[in-house]
């Protein structure tokens, strides 16, 4: 296995086996568990100046496919782990199914989510399939259009939900990023449908299967099982939707005179270089390379430098938490983006 494989699998394979084993153990595993995910991240990625090996052009990472296949596995064991936990099912006290809901919710967040990304972007019918049921499970399956046929189409412009402008708190943009892109998903899908004069519209298959998801769990794990999953999903839709916010805040794309926005470029998304975490999100954190080429298999993304594209200050699971306040939020980015916009002007 290549070394940038060795990394990522390591820095997401651990989790799997310490949340299996804190769900059962107790003890101080919800705490090495929840430790993993935020304290031992963070000191690796300010501690280790390290930048993840960049791929030559036209190197195949089929290993790439199967960790993303594992993952896809694990994270429904986990779910089904997760909830049976915190409904109280493996007798661990209430301070320890604390951790554990913020450990697995975080997995869920920044690993599940990275993982279901990264695969409905494959060509593969089964690994998109994959990624698609993994967005379901967390009762977002509309992700699955509204990011591959809206965000990428309109990224930094007004017609993107999933776009934040500048100022804007990630209060205010939650919930109008979560309705913009669930309706403007669904409004593509139809005019796709009318297109081809055939078809069902994916997002019957969304609702319906989150209805499953939901009835099936009430029935398994009872009320505080489906309390335990509806938190769960909310808590790893937030994390997703506080990486789009994190990721292209106050970015935009210049519109012509014909009324067009210019190409997408490495400009229109900040990008972290911090080793651990990216490898952790499965390289999500360099999204300008992924934004350019969407269908680049993760190990192969590259980190633009400085001059090509904005970076951020931390690593995105920190500047996520950062965000949570909009004061320090707007007082550490919307000067960065100014300097940024100066920058682009003069040698844009």
């Amino acid at each position: 296995m290549r070394r940038p494989m060795v990394i990522f699998s390591v820095a997401t394979l651990v989790p799997v086996v310490l949340l299996f084993i804190a769900a059962f153990a107790g003890g101080l595993w919800p705490w090495l568990a929840l430790a993993y995910m935020t304290v031992f991240t963070f000191a690796l990625d300010e501690l280790l100046a390290i930048t993840l090996p960049e791929a030559e052009p036209g190197v195949e990472f089929p290993a790439a496919d199967r960790l993303s296949v594992i993952l896809g596995v694990a994270h429904f064991l986990l779910l089904a782990v997760a909830i049976f936990t915190l409904a109280g099912g493996t007798g661990l006290g209430l301070a320890s199914r604390i951790a554990l809901f913020l450990a697995f919710g975080m997995f869920f967040g920044q690993v599940s989510n990275s993982n279901a990304h990264e695969l409905i972007h494959r060509s593969s019918r089964g690994l998109f399939r994959l990624g698609m049921w993994i967005y379901i499970s967390l009762l977002f399956g509309q992700h699955t259009s509204a990011h591959r046929h809206i965000h990428h189409r309109y990224v930094a412009t007004e017609y993107d939900p999933n776009s934040a402008e500048i100022g804007e708190s990630y209060w205010s943009f939650l919930p109008r990023a979560w309705v913009g892109s669930f309706t403007a998903g669904y409004q593509i899908e139809r005019e796709f449908i009318r297109a081809r004069g055939e078809g069902r519209n994916p997002y019957v298959l969304y609702l319906s299967a989150e209805a499953a998801f939901i009835l099936g769990i009430f029935i398994l794990f009872g009320m505080e099982g489906l309390i335990a999953y509806v938190l769960l999903a909310i808590y790893a839709q937030m994390q997703l939707l506080l990486s789009d916010y994190v990721q292209h805040y106050g970015l935009s794309r210049a519109v012509g005179t014909d009324g067009k926005a210019e190409p997408v470029t490495a400009a229109h998304s900040w990008n972290s270089g911090r080793w651990f975490s990216s490898a952790l999100m499965l390289n999500a954190p360099r999204h300008s390379a992924h934004h350019a080429h969407p269908a680049w298999p993760y190990p192969e993304l590259d980190l633009p430098s400085a001059e090509q594209a904005p970076r951020l200050p931390y690593s995105l699971p920190i500047m996520g938490l950062i965000a949570l306040f909009p004061g320090r939020w707007f007082r550490m980015m919307d000067r960065r983006l100014e300097k940024w916009q100066t920058a682009a002007h003069r040698y844009g």
